[in-house]
C-alpha cells in the first residue's frame, strides 16, 4: 500500500482545525497547538503543522508566499453540502460549483484560513 498524508503549515492549528472539520465534516484524531491529524472514516484526510516549530526546512518562514506550486484537492460525496459549510464559514470562494471538462466531475475552488488553494471535487 502506498498513500500521502499531505502535511501543511498553518499559523493556528486549532483555528484551521476547526475550519477543516467544518468545510469536510473530518474529525480531530490528535488536537494541540502544534500539530493535528485530520481523519475521515478513520482515514487521515489532512495533518496541519505550526509554522516554525520543530525545524523543519519547509515550514520555517510564513512570510513567504504560502501554497506556491500547491493545490489540496479534496474528493467528497456531499459537495453541496460542503460548499454550504464554506459559505458558513465565510471562506473566500474562488469559483462556486462548476462543472470541469478536464476531470468531468463538478467543483468548486477556495482559500483556507493560510490562503492556500484548495480544489472541492465529487
Amino acid at each position: 500500500m502506498v498513500r500521502t498524508e499531505t502535511i501543511i503549515a498553518v499559523k493556528n492549528v486549532s483555528e484551521s482545525s476547526k475550519f477543516y472539520q467544518k468545510l469536510l465534516g473530518c474529525k480531530s484524531e490528535h488536537g494541540g497547538n502544534t500539530f493535528e491529524i485530520l481523519t475521515s472514516e478513520k482515514q487521515v484526510v489532512l495533518c496541519l503543522h505550526k509554522w516554525g516549530d520543530h525545524e523543519h526546512p519547509t515550514m520555517l518562514n510564513f512570510d513567504k508566499e504560502v501554497g506556491n506550486g500547491l493545490i489540496l484537492f479534496f474528493r467528497v460525496d456531499e459537495l453541496k453540502k460542503v460548499f454550504e459549510n464554506a459559505k458558513v464559514l465565510k471562506a473566500i470562494i474562488e469559483k462556486e460549483i462548476h462543472y470541469n471538462e478536464n476531470s468531468l466531475k463538478n467543483q468548486f475552488i477556495l482559500r483556507d484560513l493560510d490562503n492556500y488553494y484548495l480544489i472541492i471535487s465529487e
